[in-house]
């Protein structure tokens, strides 16, 4: 239970999971740091350098977590890997002697914060698989549904929603396939000592059964190790963790964003959920504040930040090691996980709950469509023999007028202001100026790339396709 009474992180109890707290809490670091050291130890008997009632001993212990005693050893001794080392070694009689033999701390942090990192990532591309499966239903949904798409802010050409959702969904899945690469080139440090050169184990062992050495820990704890390091694995494994942790948030932001500006009245075509006993605002009562994507975009922006701070750690950390990483990884580490646990949960609340307001898109739609068809018009004059440059100028012309009457709140007059116009009929006939002026027809590829888009999410997630 979270003590109030004392400063919490709001990761601590507010964002992300339990499942990944949990992965980054002090008890499960404890127990993988007393998993390697059995397995070294088992290793080690196995070469032939220590008994097996020796390890049997560890074994039986292993999971007598004592943090109160590791902490109160800690306050004398200021490290706190020692002062779990100490605590187990005194839960052991047999078998204390002979833990971290040949070891350097780095040896059980890192490999402990390799597994740490692939359980936490397992997590995340298993809820971001069903978060693509929603975009994936609701691009279905939406696939053909014709909305006014915005350039510079500005009304455009019409698009679909559909597409609009793809353009989402396609990012998210190039983050679910990178998410997927990052988790299978997780690596450890391994067994190499102080400096990365394993001279203490060789000395125990002989240099010629070292690899044997190694190998036979990676098979027991199912992770692969750099074949070189130095106190510690390459720093630049943190770096492609957090850059693809940040690419998630990048994809989400801008759905998040963008939900933001379509809730807006002056567009109010989609909004996120909004609870029947919600509360908006503290002093205006009528208020539906976008919350949950403002959150979604205020957690993105402080993991965009994390890939920063692990760069310094892989470029600034002189030689072979120095510990000016240590302090700053017990927090980017945990909380880029966190955060971005967060924003997918929050991101499927969001979408499974969209709101679609039908009457807001008809409305913006037949405001600012006609605009659009005036290309078709363009072009099909000029295919006709019209001058090109003398229609635009028409063409624009009218559309001016037709701005200046939704300004002022009226119904969009273009289409009228076409196919009457005595310029344009003599070229066309009005009949074929109106079927230009079909604007909802006018999504180009949006319809089928949209489905398209979906498939491929599906075939990704290997979900049977619908359609």
């Amino acid at each position: 239970m979270s003590n109030f009474q004392s400063y919490q992180s709001p990761f601590s109890w507010r964002y992300g999971s339990q499942a990944v707290r949990q992965i980054w809490s002090e008890d499960h670091k404890r127990r993988l740091w007393r998993r390697l050291w059995v397995a070294l130890a088992q290793v080690e008997m196995e070469f032939g350098l220590v008994l097996s009632e020796q390890v049997e001993d560890l074994r039986i212990h292993q999971d007598d977590i004592d943090i109160p005693r590791a902490m109160e050893i800690e306050s004398e001794i200021q490290h706190d890997l020692m002062a779990e080392l100490k605590t187990f070694a005194e839960q052991c009689p047999l078998g204390g002697g002979i833990l971290h033999l040949g070891a350097t701390s780095m040896d059980i942090e890192d490999n402990a914060d390799a597994l740490r990192i692939r359980e936490s990532l397992g997590i995340l591309i298993e809820r971001l698989g069903l978060l693509l499966r929603e975009f994936a239903r609701q691009i279905e949904t939406w696939a053909d549904i014709p909305i006014i798409a915005f350039t510079h802010l500005q009304p455009a050409e019409p698009t679909t929603l559909g597409y609009r959702l793809a353009f989402v969904g396609q990012d998210l899945l190039e983050d679910y396939i990178s998410l997927q690469d990052v988790m299978h080139a997780v690596r450890g440090k391994g067994f190499k000592g102080a400096v990365g050169t394993g001279a203490a184990y060789t000395h125990l062992i002989g240099v010629e059964r070292f690899e044997s050495f190694e190998n036979r820990l990676s098979e027991i704890l199912g992770l692969e190790f750099f074949p070189v390091s130095h106190q510690t694995y390459p720093r630049k494994q943190d770096y492609r963790v957090l850059s693809a942790l940040a690419g998630v948030a990048a994809s989400l932001s801008k759905f998040a964003y963008d939900l933001r500006l379509l809730q807006s009245p002056g567009i109010g075509e989609m909004a996120e959920p909004f609870g029947s006993k919600q509360v908006g605002s503290s002093a205006m009562p009528f208020k539906r504040n976008p919350i949950r994507s403002e959150k979604i975009d205020s957690l993105a922006r402080i993991v965009a930040q994390f890939p920063r701070t692990a760069w310094d750690n892989a470029a600034l950390s002189f030689l072979e090691r120095t510990l000016d990483d240590s302090a700053n990884r017990r927090s980017i580490l945990p909380e880029a996980f966190l955060a971005c646990d967060e924003l997918i949960h929050v991101s499927q609340t969001v979408l499974s709950g969209l709101m679609i307001d039908h009457q807001a898109i008809n409305r913006n739609l037949d405001a600012y469509g006609p605009f659009a068809a005036t290309e078709r018009i363009l072009m099909a004059m000029v295919k006709s023999g019209a001058d090109r440059q003398e229609i635009h100028e028409h063409l624009r012309q009218l559309s001016m007028r037709a701005w200046e009457a939704v300004r002022q709140g009226n119904p969009n007059p273009l289409k009228d202001l076409i196919v009457q116009d005595t310029v344009l009929c003599q070229v066309l006939s009005p009949e074929i100026l109106e079927r230009e002026m079909d604007y909802r027809s006018h999504v180009g590829i949006a319809p089928q790339r949209s489905l398209d888009m979906a498939i491929k999410i599906q075939n990704a997630l290997q979900i049977p396709d619908r359609k």
